[in-house]
C-alpha cells in the first residue's frame, strides 16, 4: 500500500485527461456532458479507471473535490451490463451498497447516483432515518441495483427483511473517517458480514486516521490508495482568517460581517444543538434571514431549510457539525466558525464547505480567550498559521449583545455538545431510541423536586390540586427524568 500523502503510482499512471478518455458507457458520458462538466478533478482522473478496472480503493482528498462522481461514475459503469427494462423488483437486486454517515450526506450522493444513471434502466433508492419507513420500504421492494445507505436505517430494513444484500458486489465507505466518529463501528461490521465476500470494496475519505488504515485492512484486498492532496491540508482557494473577540460579542461579529459585506449565502457553525437554534432565532430578529439545521430538527425540516437556503432565501444557514457533514451548496463564498471546533480535524471538514471545485472562498474563525488553545491544535494540523485580524463593530451592535447576553440569563443551562460520543453503537440514527445511552440531563433537573415553601397555615399549597399550574411542568419534568425515545442524529 502506498503512503497516504502521495498519490499511488499505479492511479497516476491510469489517470485521464478529459471524461471523453474514460471509456464510460455511452448512457453515462451522455449524462455527464448535460451536466457541463468536461474535465474531471484529479481525484475522479485516477480513481475512476482503477474502480472500472474492479480494484479496491482507498480514497483520500479535500471536501469539495469530487470524490462522489469519482466513485457513482465507474460503478455504474460496471452496472450496466447487468442493467435491463424488466418490471420485476427481482430482475433488480442491489447490486452496490454505499454507506454514509448522515442523511443529507447519503440524499446527496443519491442525487448524483439518478443524475448519472438518467439514461439507463439502473435504478436507485436511498434509505435513511428521521423519515417515516415506509415510501423506503416501498422503494426497496420494487428492486434497485444502487442503494444509497445510513449504517442504522439499512440494519432496520435488513432486519424487517425489507432487503436483501447478498448480490452485493460493490460497497462503498464513503466518509468513513465520520462514521468511526459517530460510532458506527459495529454497524458496519455487522452490514459487511451480511456481503459477499467476493465484492469490490472503496474507502472514500477526506482523511486518513490511523483507525481507518486498520478498518481498510480488514476490509480491503490489496487496495490502490490515491491521495489527491496531504492528509489534513486544507484547500488553496480559501483564505483563512481569526478575529479574537469577547464571547458576547460574536453575534454583532456575524450580523456585521453579514451585512456589511452584503454576504448572500453564509455558513455559520456552532457546537452544540441548543447554542444553533438560538443563534438562528436572534440573528433572525437582527434583521438577518437565518435558519439552523441540527440533529434535534426533522429530516423534513432539515431539507427545507437547506433548500432554503440553496434557492437563496436564507442569507446564513446555523448549523452543527453532524447536520452539515457532506453539504453540498456550490458558491458559498464564506463560512463562520461562530465556536471554535474541539477537533481541529472538523475544522478542516467546516471550512470545506467554500471554496469547493476550484472557486474562491474565506473561513472566518470568531475565537474567545478560551478558544485560543483549540486555534493553536488547529494551526497544527494543517501545518500553517490561521493570521490573525482585527474586527471594529459598530458600537450599537457590541451593546446590545452585551445587553441581550445579561437580559437572557446565558449560561445558566449546560448546551448539549451535537457530536456523539465515540464507539456509541447505533447512536446515530437507527431510528430506535430503546438501544442508545439516555442523554445527560441538566443538572436543575436531576435533582429531587423541592416545592417552594407555603405560607403559614397552608400545608397543601405545593399540592397539584391546590396549584394546578405546577401539573404541566411537573409532567414535564418527568418526562424529562424517565427518558425515552431519542431522535435521531444522522
Amino acid at each position: 500500500m502506498t503512503q497516504a500523502n502521495t498519490p499511488s503510482t499505479e492511479a497516476a499512471a491510469t489517470a485521464v485527461a478529459t471524461f471523453a478518455d474514460c471509456g464510460l458507457h455511452p448512457d453515462l458520458q451522455k449524462a455527464v456532458a448535460e451536466t457541463g462538466y468536461t474535465v474531471p478533478t484529479p481525484i475522479q482522473a485516477q480513481a475512476i479507471p482503477v474502480v472500472m478496472n474492479g480494484r479496491d480503493v482507498m480514497g483520500a482528498a479535500q471536501t469539495g473535490t469530487g470524490k462522489t462522481a469519482a466513485f457513482t461514475l465507474p460503478i455504474l459503469h460496471r452496472l450496466m451490463p447487468l442493467a435491463n427494462n424488466s418490471m420485476s423488483p427481482a430482475r433488480h437486486p442491489v447490486r452496490a451498497l454505499i454507506l454514509a454517515p448522515t442523511r443529507e450526506l447519503a440524499d446527496q450522493v443519491a442525487d448524483n447516483a439518478r443524475k448519472y444513471s438518467l439514461h439507463s434502466p439502473l435504478r436507485t433508492a436511498v434509505v435513511f432515518g428521521g423519515v417515516d419507513i415506509g415510501p423506503q420500504k416501498l422503494a426497496l421492494r420494487n428492486g434497485c441495483e444502487v442503494l444509497i445507505a445510513t449504517p442504522g436505517r439499512l440494519l432496520d430494513h435488513v432486519e424487517q427483511r425489507n432487503v436483501n444484500l447478498g448480490q452485493v458486489g460493490i460497497l462503498v465507505l464513503d466518509e468513513a473517517d465520520r462514521m468511526l466518529d459517530m460510532g458506527f463501528l459495529p454497524d458496519l461490521e455487522r452490514i459487511i458480514r451480511l456481503l459477499p465476500q467476493q465484492r469490490q470494496t472503496l474507502l472514500f475519505s477526506a482523511t486518513f486516521s490511523n483507525e481507518i488504515r486498520k478498518l481498510a485492512r480488514s476490509y480491503l484486498h490489496d487496495p490502490v490508495e490515491i491521495a489527491v492532496a496531504g492528509r489534513n491540508a486544507t484547500a488553496d482557494t480559501v483564505t483563512q482568517i481569526a478575529y479574537p473577540l469577547a464571547p458576547e460579542a460574536k453575534r454583532a461579529a456575524v450580523v456585521h460581517l453579514v451585512k456589511s459585506r452584503g454576504l448572500k449565502q453564509v455558513i455559520v457553525f456552532s457546537n452544540t444543538k441548543i447554542g444553533t437554534g438560538r443563534l438562528a432565532r436572534e440573528l433572525e430578529r437582527d434583521g438577518v434571514r437565518a435558519e439552523s439545521i441540527h440533529g434535534d430538527k426533522t429530516q423534513g425540516d432539515r431539507m427545507k431549510a437547506l433548500e432554503a437556503f440553496k434557492a437563496g432565501e436564507l442569507e446564513v444557514l446555523v448549523a452543527t457539525d453532524v447536520a452539515a457533514r457532506g453539504l453540498d451548496v456550490a458558491g458559498v463564498p464564506c463560512v463562520i466558525n461562530y465556536d471554535l471546533p474541539y477537533s481541529a480535524e472538523d475544522y478542516v471538514h467546516r471550512i470545506g464547505r467554500t471554496g469547493r471545485a476550484g472557486a474562491s472562498g474565506e473561513a472566518i474563525a470568531l475565537f474567545s480567550p478560551n478558544e485560543e488553545k483549540l486555534l493553536v491544535e488547529i494551526e497544527k494540523l494543517i501545518k500553517r498559521p490561521v493570521p490573525r485580524g482585527s474586527l471594529d463593530l459598530p458600537v450599537e451592535a457590541s451593546s446590545r449583545s452585551r445587553h441581550d447576553s445579561r437580559g437572557e440569563g446565558r449560561g445558566s443551562r449546560p448546551e448539549r455538545s451535537e457530536r456523539p460520543e465515540r464507539g456509541a453503537s447505533r447512536s446515530a440514527g437507527s431510528g430506535r431510541g430503546s438501544s442508545a445511552p439516555r442523554q445527560p440531563v441538566d443538572e436543575f433537573f436531576s435533582k429531587p423536586y423541592e416545592p417552594s415553601a407555603a405560607p403559614s397555615g397552608d400545608s397543601q399549597a405545593s399540592a397539584p390540586a391546590a396549584n394546578p399550574s405546577r401539573a404541566p411542568a411537573r409532567r414535564a419534568l418527568g418526562v424529562l427524568l424517565g427518558g425515552g425515545p431519542r431522535k435521531s442524529d444522522e
